[in-house]
């Protein structure tokens, strides 16, 4: 179990003068002159402050940038999909592989993401992953073949996985993590909230292609590259062995990913996370057609039922962090549940407009903070040299889901109707809460599978 704890030492004890490994308070008979990656015996794990100096806060605000390019890219295929479908003459299954191929991308992510902090540390997630994002938007924004532009999303999917799993558990690992994270999440919510104006409104009202989004992404993506490379260029890999030295045995960076999957928490939150991205990114998705086609309302109505969603959603990132610790992360993300699960119930049988906007505007603030919790709750459970591992196997999971469930209710819905959109969302959150349930009979210091 990793131990996280805030340093009640002196100031002036603090960061270490001689060489250490950032991270270790060492007692005078802990220090030797031997190099040696492995921290002493008597080494304490500090938690780190997001403000404890002015390079830490460049770092954290360079992870801000990074979330909101996600948020800006992920919630901008909505407004781009009806203009894809004319452009490349493509039905909607097909156009939909855009929605599947970043699964590729997230997938990849969750098998590298280890092996790139052992040998590059979070300076090569910094060149490796807005590089990806980069290039995938300038070839996107030259409007390419469709089978081109599919594979530049599996490129999207692989920058934005590693930056989560990255940055999930660096700031996990920090004092104050929920909130801290609640922030990094909230500014994804804040890109996934104005995107779908700025695209809608280059396309529709200033008369753009829809590439011409793309330039912005390209722009805004190259500042992550900048911003967070010079912010991270001193976390080599080195350093980042030494502050997470391998699990004692045979087996290199992939044994890391390896163990980790022999962990119970692992997979729970892995699979809890693949079903609360579907449920996201499937409300974001569908909300318009659903409040258009079934609630009636006109299409800016409807998009304002969007931005409510994500604006909700953005909203509770940033407050409801400040909550979650005074309940207990694990029962608080029981009750957000609940209170979604109620709320998904008053927009499915109360058929009035208003009604259905503000219950969904609810839902998306209860949802809000449930990724940086579960995220709080992995790092408590599991080995820190673990970290990485898990966390990218658990985040690419929920981009997983993010990726599938809005193709699958479409599938289902070019036949049933998209009212299937409902009881479909509270069967997910129904299945969601059952998994989560199984996170309180997890001992406080689990033991692998195998070892």
């Amino acid at each position: 179990m990793s131990s996280i704890s805030v340093n009640s030492s002196p100031r002036s004890s603090w960061p270490p003068t001689s060489g250490e490994p950032e991270g270790y308070l060492y007692t005078p008979e802990a220090t030797s002159s031997e190099p040696d990656d492995t921290p002493p015996l008597h080494a304490v794990n500090v938690a780190p402050r997001w403000n404890e100096s002015k390079t830490t806060i460049w770092k954290v605000t360079a992870t801000f940038w990074c979330a909101f390019v996600m948020g800006s890219n992920d919630a901008a295929y909505g407004a781009i999909i009806p203009s894809l479908e004319v452009y490349y003459q493509k039905n909607y299954t097909v156009i939909s592989l855009v929605f599947l191929s970043p699964f590729v991308g997230y997938t990849t992510s969750a098998i590298l993401s280890n092996l790139v902090h052992q040998k590059l540390g979070r300076r090569g997630i910094t060149i490796i992953a807005p590089t990806c994002h980069v290039l995938a938007f300038a070839v996107i924004s030259t409007h390419p073949p469709f089978p081109v532009l599919v594979i530049m999303y599996m490129l999207v999917g692989l920058g934005s996985g590693l930056h989560n799993a990255a940055w999930n558990v660096w700031i996990g690992n920090m004092a104050n993590s929920n909130e801290v994270l609640g922030f990094f999440h909230g500014f994804y919510g804040i890109g996934a909230t104005i995107s779908p104006f700025v695209a809608t409104s280059l396309i529709i009202k200033a008369g753009w292609q829809w590439y011409s989004y793309y330039y912005l992404m390209t722009g805004a993506a190259s500042i992550a590259l900048i911003y967070a490379a010079s912010a991270f260029w001193d976390e080599t890999g080195s350093k980042y062995r030494q502050e997470n030295p391998s699990h004692p045995g045979r087996g290199g960076a992939f044994s890391q990913t390896r163990l980790a999957l022999t962990y119970k928490v692992t997979w729970i939150c892995g699979i809890f996370l693949f079903l609360y991205g579907g449920i996201e990114v499937a409300i974001g998705g569908w909300i318009v057609v659903f409040m258009t086609n079934v609630r009636h309302g006109d299409p800016f109505e409807s998009g304002m039922a969007e931005t409510g969603f994500w604006l909700g959603l953005t909203v509770g990132r940033f407050v409801l962090g400040f909550v979650s610790p005074r309940i207990g992360e694990k029962l608080s993300i029981a009750v957000y549940i609940l209170l979604a699960i109620a709320l998904e119930l008053i927009f499915w049988l109360v058929p009035e407009f208003i009604v259905s906007a503000v219950a969904v505007a609810f839902v998306g603030l209860f949802l809000g903070t449930i990724f940086p919790g579960v995220v709080i709750v992995a790092t408590r459970l599991l080995p820190k040299n673990l970290h990485v591992a898990a966390i990218g196997f658990a985040a690419a999971f929920s981009m997983g889901g993010g990726a599938v469930f809005p193709f699958m209710i479409g599938a289902i819905a070019q036949s049933k109707g998209v009212t299937v959109l409902q009881p479909v969302l509270l069967a997910l959150l129904a299945v969601s809460l059952g998994i989560w349930a199984m996170i309180f009979g997890l001992p406080q210091q689990e033991v692998p599978y195998r070892v």
